[in-house]
């Protein structure tokens, strides 16, 4: 049974009850509902509001606890809770992350979420203690300090995965940068590269990403607890003193702005995975090019390959069609965050629900591209033949008309030099 259903305090799902009455009478019209039917209605409103948080939030249950321990600490330094109370609260919050690491702390569908269950425990555990635990917070931002104690953690792993990445780029120049390849625009051959030159554009790339994913991080580090409902907390509160004991690097002062960065932030931080997950949607391209027996510039071992059902001697590069087709899911998580949140009128609305589940299935699949890649780029060689003789003549024409230009021939008059003998030996 939730706290609001068995509790006098007013809670926010207290709104979905009616005095009990034998009958229901709209204000607006004449439509009785009886208590029996008001019960089952009830239900269908909080099980569709709920939505899928009692499985998402299994990723928040220590947050939570963490952010309420901190909360609790500064009720006591406030003086709203005693230190026998204070302890008791501690501890119980601490059993519960044990609980929840070893999969024994449960969230059942009538919970709604983790921070529900997580009270509900506490009252169950510690009588009248775990009642006084929400003293001067609000839903809002308790639900907030969890989501930026999670997303810190998640931007920290996805960012580390990214510096794998960048190393096993930079292992692969070392092995093969000297060896020549084409360079290519528009899909023809353009200009001499290299392997090094590859492998660092891609190098480069992921490290404007991680340059937003700190950015991403820097916003996310902003304490929200004391903002209440988004308009602050009566009681008075050392917001610095939460923000210490919980590790931010700062406060987020204006209450309002916790609220409404709801959804912003989310965005960012998707917009984050996706500069990532394009990153690696163009490095899978052009590995699947370049293993093709057409180009057969780069080798992947058989076991980065999958076969076919029907063609023994198929070796397909399922790996980096995969990872080039999640980039265009996280692409629309982003979309979907960006979206939903557009248009909203200043303060918290049930909306921001959905920008959680988006933000967790990004790091997910984000986390899960970038293992793959870093265990391919470790495995993938090069064939220095076919990258040497792939350097054919006409790489060079740019070269040949810019020795010209060295020579005292304007560029315009080099260039259509060089261009006429191209053409020329086309015909023949």
């Amino acid at each position: 049974m939730k706290l609001w259903e068995k509790d006098a305090a007013p809670e926010r799902a207290r709104n979905l009850a009616t005095s009990s009455v034998k009958s229901h009478k709209s204000a607006t019209a004449d439509v009785r509902m009886t208590d029996a039917q008001a019960k089952k209605i009830r239900a269908a409103v909080c099980a569709f509001t709920a939505g899928e948080d009692h499985i998402l939030d299994k990723k928040l249950v220590r947050y939570d606890c963490l952010a309420s321990i901190a909360h609790a600490r500064t009720l006591c330094k406030a003086g709203i809770l005693s230190k026998k109370d204070t302890d008791k609260l501690v501890a119980g919050l601490e059993e519960i992350i044990d609980l929840d690491a070893s999969g024994n702390f449960l969230i059942a569908p009538e919970d709604e979420d983790c921070h529900t269950a997580i009270e509900n425990h506490l009252s169950r555990t510690l009588g009248d203690a775990g009642k006084r635990i929400h003293a001067g917070r609000s839903r809002n931002d308790q639900v907030a300090a969890a989501l930026r104690l999670y997303y810190k953690e998640e931007l920290s792993t996805v960012r580390k995965q990214a510096l794998i990445l960048s190393s096993a780029l930079r292992s692969f120049q070392r092995k093969h940068g000297a060896v020549p390849m084409p360079g290519y625009t528009h899909t023809r051959k353009a200009m001499p590269s290299s392997v090094e030159i590859w492998a660092g554009s891609f190098r480069d790339a992921i490290s404007d990403s991680i340059r937003i994913m700190e950015l991403a991080s820097e916003l996310t580090d902003r304490c929200p607890l004391g903002s209440a409902a988004g308009y602050g907390s009566p009681l008075e509160l050392d917001r610095r003193y939460t923000s210490k004991l919980l590790g931010f690097a700062a406060v987020q002062k204006n209450p309002l702005y916790v609220q409404n960065g709801r959804g912003k932030l989310e965005a960012l931080i998707l917009h984050a995975m996706t500069q990532v997950m394009l990153d690696m949607n163009r490095m899978a391209t052009d590995i699947i090019l370049f293993t093709t027996v057409e180009f057969g510039f780069f080798t992947m071992p058989d076991a980065l390959c999958t076969g076919s059902s029907i063609m023994p001697q198929k070796k397909n590069p399922d790996v980096l069609e995969l990872v080039r087709a999640s980039y265009h899911v996280v692409a629309s998580l982003e979309y979907s965050v960006l979206g939903m949140t557009a248009n909203l009128p200043s303060g918290y609305n049930r909306d921001l629900q959905l920008t959680k589940g988006p933000v967790m299935e990004a790091f997910a699949t984000t986390g899960e591209c970038l293992e793959m890649m870093a265990l391919i780029m470790k495995w993938l060689g090069v064939d220095n033949a076919r990258c040497k003789s792939a350097m054919t003549e006409e790489l060079h024409a740019a070269g040949k008309a810019l020795s010209l230009v060295k020579k005292g021939v304007p560029f315009r008059d080099a260039y259509r030099k060089v261009g006429r003998r191209y053409r020329d030996d086309s015909r023949h």
